[in-house]
């Protein structure tokens, strides 16, 4: 529609089935290792590796045929780590274009990218190839990427050369793809039967057949074969729409109990999660961590820090820390990862402002500070909608977006029976001291008011009371309300005064010192 000129990028992955195995096992990548899917003992090799293909291991043998093979590794093929492997090779794409269109065969993932119009993005086409390579090989996948202004021709160009990268000048695409098999195109088994007959091998003999005689013989299909050979087939491209997901699994090839085994894995899956964050300039602010366990029961576990972070020493630790506390209770057969994307955090201070604690390290001891104390008892105190004497609750540490100010900085102002810092009493600000707990005292009333009390062993004579206020109860439940609280000024015989507050439980009738006012 802006009369830009075509041009696809096709990336394209073989033996798909064994290095989404082996992304996530980076210990087996220089070993010989084969996929095997199926019932056992009927199981057959779907996919293999390099090492293994050298050996001499193909498709379809039996698990008796590979155990004739000397130090081959055997998996189970999973759907689950293909699957998540498939949508971290999809969102790499999209990365570098909107419009991504999969066209993923059996044991192969193959996706094409409209670039047209990225060069001021990504640079050249040959640029643009080098960097979506590196990122593929950075998620621990091998592959390839082929250019050409004609999306089969990319497509093709993939399929026969997958061990290199390629980008096709515009007009010459039926030369560049002369040399390559004619099993490129994706042949029926009939029409492969056919082109064997005749001597065809490549798309260049097939190319120079006559098209009248070719459709003859073959129909309308033996005219799109050739022009699919020719590089000149046109292609309708329907792009397709991926959800962005931080999402890793992994199926274990034997139960694990130990924590030290569990968290090496877990640290691979991390270092992908990162990985992947890390190219759309964002931040884990949350990972998720479900275990399944021996028997089919799941154990979930969620971490989430202060601030969004991609420190993977610090995850790693976090839910080190977590999983000790509370173990999953049974051996565990898989692993999934799920991470909450947040905005990369930077804390700007002012020159002559206090340095702040780092927020790995401040994150990493609240949570040794929770396995000792429990998650409960961390956080920050916050004001409950109450009268009652203690009425707050511990809430975990957060990072707002912005904070309001009012007032003094760092005081808030109390009535009453509140758990502020400072209390107006006789004209001037005093500071509120709580005592945890209160301490009985004795005291003697007149005219329904204290005048005396004894504290501590020492007696004092109340100057001037201030109350009774009502408090201990919520404010929707009047009924509740059955504490009454005094603040005095009292003098002890020798003249030194005391501040503080006095409370009086109405049903029990005893008095208690609550707090004192500096």
């Amino acid at each position: 529609m802006n009369g830009l000129r075509e041009q696809y990028a096709c990336l394209y992955a073989r033996e798909f089935p064994a290095q989404a195995m082996l992304r996530l096992r980076p210990e087996l990548r220089e070993k010989a290792v084969v996929v095997m899917e199926g019932e056992p003992p009927l199981q057959t090799v779907c996919s293999a590796n390099a090492r293994a293909h050298r050996l001499g291991i193909e498709r379809g043998m039996t698990r008796v045929e590979v155990e004739t093979f000397d130090s081959v590794v055997v998996l189970a093929r999973s759907a689950a780590e293909e699957s998540a492997a498939r949508a971290a090779l999809l969102e790499c794409a999209g990365g570098f274009s909107p419009r991504v269109q999969e066209r993923s065969g059996s044991g192969e993932f193959l996706c094409v990218i409209d670039i047209a119009g990225t060069e001021k993005l990504f640079g050249p086409a040959e640029v643009l190839a080098q960097s979506l390579l590196r990122r593929v090989r950075a998620l621990g996948v091998v592959a390839c990427v082929s250019v050409s202004g004609n999306f089969h021709a990319a497509v093709c160009n993939s399929r026969g050369r997958p061990t290199q990268t390629a980008v096709i000048p515009r007009g010459v695409e039926g030369i560049a793809m002369a040399p390559l098999p004619v099993g490129v195109l994706g042949l029926r088994a009939e029409h492969t039967e056919t082109f064997a007959l005749w001597g065809i091998r490549t798309l260049g003999e097939l190319a120079e057949l006559p098209e009248k005689e070719l459709v003859a013989r073959l129909g309308q299909e033996g005219r799109r074969l050739r022009q699919l050979a020719r590089g000149e087939l046109p292609h309708f491209f329907v792009p397709m729409e991926t959800e962005f997901r931080l999402e890793e699994r992994m199926e274990l090839d034997a139960p694990v109990e130990l924590l030290e085994s569990l968290l090496f894995v877990v640290g691979v899956i991390l270092e992908q999660l990162v990985l992947r964050a890390t190219a759309r300039v964002l931040a884990l602010a949350s990972v998720t961590v479900t275990l399944v366990v021996e028997g089919g029961g799941t154990h979930v576990r969620t971490v989430r820090p202060a601030l969004p972070s991609n420190e993977r020493a610090m995850w790693l630790k976090l839910i080190h820390l977590d999983l000790e506390a509370h173990p999953p209770g049974a051996a565990v057969v898989g692993i999934g990862l799920t991470a909450e994307p947040g905005s990369t955090s930077k804390v700007q201070m002012g020159l002559f402002s206090p340095q702040l604690p780092e927020a790995m390290r401040l994150d990493v001891t609240l949570a040794r500070i929770r396995a000792i104390v429990g998650e409960e008892c961390v956080g920050r105190a916050v004001l409950e909608d109450t009268h009652r004497g203690d009425g707050f609750r511990v809430e975990g540490f957060t990072t707002p977006a912005s904070q309001e100010r009012s007032g003094t900085p760092g005081f808030s102002v109390s009535t009453g029976m509140s758990v502020g810092k400072v209390r107006e009493l006789d004209g001037s600000l005093a500071a509120m001291r709580r005592l945890r707990p209160a301490e009985r005292v004795a005291v003697m009333l007149r005219g329904q008011k204290p005048a005396e009390f004894t504290f501590r062993e020492r007696r004092y004579e109340v100057e001037r009371a201030y109350g009774p206020w009502a408090s201990s109860g919520d404010w929707w439940c009047p009924s509740l309300w059955g504490i009454e609280q005094w603040d005095l000024i009292a003098r002890e015989m020798d003249g030194a005064m005391l501040c503080c507050c006095l409370v009086r439980d109405v049903g029990l009738g005893g008095w208690l010192m609550a707090a004192l006012y500096d």
